[in-house]
């Protein structure tokens, strides 16, 4: 293995040279939540350097996995606690580690003992990445079919209309009885400014 090779600026720990070290990532989805457990199992997996984020796996702005990244260099390897540490679904998942690996960099999760850095490892994980390919194929197609057969049907898909031809009929009434549109669309729960609509482009 490679010296591990550090240098100070501007009170931060950069890196020099080429190195071969395990990073560590970890994540919890609320300030409640503890980080403990996954630094523990970490650390003994031989991270040098842990990065955290306290938040949900749904938010794409993370700056310490935007650090992580930052501080990876060829030939390191990103660890993580489980596969859900690291992506918000299976796409994004993969999509991160390729782009790892298109930078020479590793990954390895705990839980599920998958290390990219293996051939079995890499196997695995491209399995899943056709898997994922084949669930967003399989999506694809039962919505074309869908659509098509809702065309047959003589609909034509997309949304409902917001001011049906019932509730267009019933705010008409409304407003003969002394409602304003306002009031009307309010009555009906729908919006005003689509019911003006309506009400222009219809007739009774």
């Amino acid at each position: 293995m490679a010296i591990r090779t550090r240098m100070q600026i501007d009170g931060k720990t950069d890196r020099l040279g080429p190195v071969v070290a395990l990073i560590g990532y970890a994540r919890v989805s609320t300030g409640d939540q503890k980080l403990a457990l996954q630094h523990d199992a970490l650390n003994v997996a031989g991270c040098e350097r842990i990065f955290d984020d306290h938040a949900s796996g749904a938010k794409t702005d993370r700056p310490g996995l935007a650090e992580a990244l930052a501080y990876l260099r060829t030939g390191d390897t990103l660890v993580v606690w489980k596969l859900d540490r690291l992506g918000r679904s299976m796409s994004h998942l993969i999509e991160k580690v390729g782009e790892l690996a298109a930078r020479g960099i590793g990954f390895r999760s705990l839980t599920e003992n998958i290390d990219t850095t293996t051939s079995g490892g890499m196997l695995v994980f491209n399995i899943f990445g056709s898997l994922a390919q084949f669930e967003r194929d399989l999506i694809r197609e039962r919505t074309h079919a869908g659509l098509k057969a809702a065309r047959d049907r003589g609909n034509k898909g997309g949304r409902r209309p917001v001011v049906t031809p019932d509730k267009l009929r019933k705010a008409r009434a409304h407003i003969a009885a002394g409602l304003t549109v306002r009031e009307a669309a309010a009555r009906l729960k729908i919006g005003k400014t689509a019911l003006y609509k309506a009400l222009e482009q219809k007739t009774p």
